[in-house]
This record gives C-alpha cells, structure tokens and sequence, in this order.
C-alpha cells in the first residue's frame, strides 16, 4: 500500500496553485475551528481500495452523464441536479463510516443514492418514472431512499433538522451509530441551520454536519451570498474542518476524524468540503451565466477528482493504464443496461397513485379531485 502524507494547507478555493501539481502523494492539511488537532497527517491507500474508490466515482460520473443524455432526449422531465464532480465527496464519506450508520441529503442526490447501495438500473428507472424505480417511479430526482439513507430533499435546507433528529435517534437507542447531514453552501445561510446546530450543540448529538460547497448556489456564488465563505466556523461553538473535497483520500480521512469525534460523545462537528460541480446548479441551467467556461475546463484539468486518483495510482504503480479501462468499459456496459431497463419498464399503473400513503395500515380510500374518483391507499 502507498503512504500518502498532507501537505501545507487547504486552500483549492481561493483559485490558487497549491495544489499539487505532479501526481505526488501530498494531500492537503485541513483547517480547524475549535480543534486542537486535526486528521492524521497521513494516509494510507491500498491498491484494492483505490479501484473501489475509482469504480465508485466514474460510476456515478457515467451515471449522471447518461441522466444528462437522457434529460435531453425529454425522457427525464422536471428538476434533475447533477452530481459529477462532487464525486469525491460521496465516495470519501461512504469509505469512512459503517453501512449502518445513517444519511440524508438535499435535492442533488443520485451520488449518494448510489453509494448508499441503490443500483443504477433502479436509480435511472426513478429517473424516468418507471415502476422498477428506486421509489416505484413515484419520487423521481429528488426523493431517492434507501435502508439508512432518509434521501434526497427537496427543500432548500430542511433535511438539516431532519438528520439532527436521526441523530437524536441513535443517541436514544444508544446503537453508537451517527448521521452524516449533508448541505450545500446555498442552504448554509438559512435559520433552521443554526436552530439544529444549537440543539445538537446542547445534546451532543452525534451528527456531522457537512456542507458541501460548491462555490455557487445555484447562479450566486459564495462571495456574493455569505458575508463569511467560512462555512466550517459557522457552526460557531461546534468544532470544524475545512477539507479539500476533490480528493477522495482527504474526504476520507476527515470523515473518519469526524466520525471518530461523534462516537466518542464529544457532540456534534461541522465539515465544509470544498467542491465544485461540472453541470449549471440543474439541467434547466447552462451553468455558464456566472461562470465562465474556462473556469469549469479549469478546474477539471488541475482537480478533477477522478483522474488525481488515476494519477496517484499509476504513478505509484499501483496499477496500470489497461486495468482502469476495463473498469470504464464495464462500467459503461452497466449504465447503457441500467437506461435500457429505464426506458422500457413501464411507467405505474394510475392505482398505485395513492400506495404507501401510511405505513402498516389497511386499504382505505382516498379522496381524489372529484366525487367519483375511486383511490385506495394500500400500504
């Protein structure tokens, strides 16, 4: 396995280079809030969970690609936000914690549908509206879910007060699990924030509250909407991190820290990845109004997440060029299957409009837009 150690500080946001520019194994040092100490100063990477990591990343990446092809040909309709170059994030935390502790997220959550164990077949299906969905065709882009993984959210910051309370539940149950409550730096200034902050903060909830931040929120970037872009000290009395989020190994190591921090009964602690996405904030946005192209080419030439893994690997010989394209052409077989899947299942019947309405519950009738409408709810 290749020891990687951290290098000076995180700063891939402020447009400067200090970034590692060969593919050397330095990752950058995390800046602390109230913290004595950060994660450690290095990390370790086997070859075997690098092809994971890679595997899982250009997933999520083909993924979404093929969303964007799809959305295009009108077979995708309504809201639909996309996740690719975020993929580091998804990843890095998923690698950190246990399947049996809990996530929620906002509305750009295919990524983590994904890593959450949802396959893509029933991913794109919930996509396109079918019945073999992920949510029986019923929830579409914004409300995936899973065992352990309470979704997307379509509300600008309201799944933070929800992971608060999944937080709350596992303290309860004493089960030693916690929550990964994801935002991004677009819901970071809304009021419900700061009121799950100053709960967990007084309960010592194990929650780990990570703001993603992708440098704009939906056409605002963060210097014109926050009059502080310190997204880890706004949790104010709860410690925080500030991480490079376009490196997998970096996400990992400062979830785990994270993670470690929660179970330990310390409370709370607040994340800011440092992000960026390829896509506009979703497909009825070009992405390139308040941004200029350059940038975006930019930003995928020097960080994008997946190749600085390729790149770490190879220069370490820890594998070869001919490996990762057999993983890419795999890859591309599964998604090209998984849209076949979602373009040819057939949409819901209209009586399964209602299901599923309680939990548990007999069969009952539900009211409908006229007098002779005939629903039933079955659970």
């Amino acid at each position: 396995s290749s020891v990687v150690s951290q290098s000076d500080s995180c700063c891939f946001f402020s447009g400067c280079s200090r970034r590692p520019t060969s593919p050397s194994n330095t990752i950058l040092k995390c800046d602390l809030h109230r913290l004595e100490e950060g994660p450690p100063l290095k990390a370790e990477l086997t070859r075997d969970q690098g092809l994971q990591y890679y595997r899982t990343m250009q997933t999520v990446r083909r993924m979404e690609l093929k969303a964007d092809q799809l959305y295009k040909q009108k077979i995708i309709r309504g809201f639909c936000h996309l996740y690719d170059g975020q993929e580091a994030c998804a990843a890095g935390i998923e690698a950190s914690i246990n399947p049996t502790d809990h996530l929620i997220t906002a509305y750009r959550a295919h990524g983590y549908t994904y890593t959450r164990g949802v396959s893509i077949k029933e991913i794109l299906a919930e996509l396109t509206g079918r019945k073999g969905g992920v949510a029986k065709g019923k929830g579409g882009s914004m409300h995936m879910y899973a065992p352990h993984f309470y979704g997307g959210n379509g509300i600008v910051g309201a799944q933070v007060p929800l992971g608060a309370g999944i937080a709350l539940a596992c303290q309860y149950q004493g089960n030693n699990q916690l929550c990964v409550t994801l935002y991004g730096d677009g819901a970071a200034n809304q009021g419900q924030l700061f009121e799950s902050f100053n709960m967990a903060a007084l309960w010592k909830l194990p929650c780990i509250f990570i703001c993603e931040n992708n440098k704009y929120g939906m056409g605002t970037s963060v210097e014109r909407a926050s009059a502080s872009i310190d997204y880890y000290k706004r949790g104010d009395f709860i410690p925080g991190i500030r991480v490079d989020g376009m490196d997998v190994l970096c996400v990992r190591e400062a979830t785990k820290f994270a993670a470690d921090h929660c179970r330990s009964g310390k409370g709370p602690i607040v994340m800011e990845l440092q992000t960026y996405r390829y896509h506009g904030h979703s497909m009825s946005d070009p992405g390139v109004s308040y941004r200029t192209r350059e940038e975006i080419q930019e930003v995928r030439t020097k960080s994008d997440p997946i190749s600085m893994l390729k790149e770490r690997m190879l220069s370490n010989n820890m594998a070869s060029v001919e490996e990762f394209k057999e993983i890419d052409v795999d890859i591309r077989k599964q998604v090209e299957e998984a849209a076949q899947f979602a373009t040819s299942d057939p949409e819901p019947p209209l009586e399964d409009l209602c299901n599923h309405i309680f939990y548990n519950n007999p069969p009952l009738e539900v009211r409908g837009t006229n007098p002779w409408s005939k629903l039933k709810s079955v659970s």
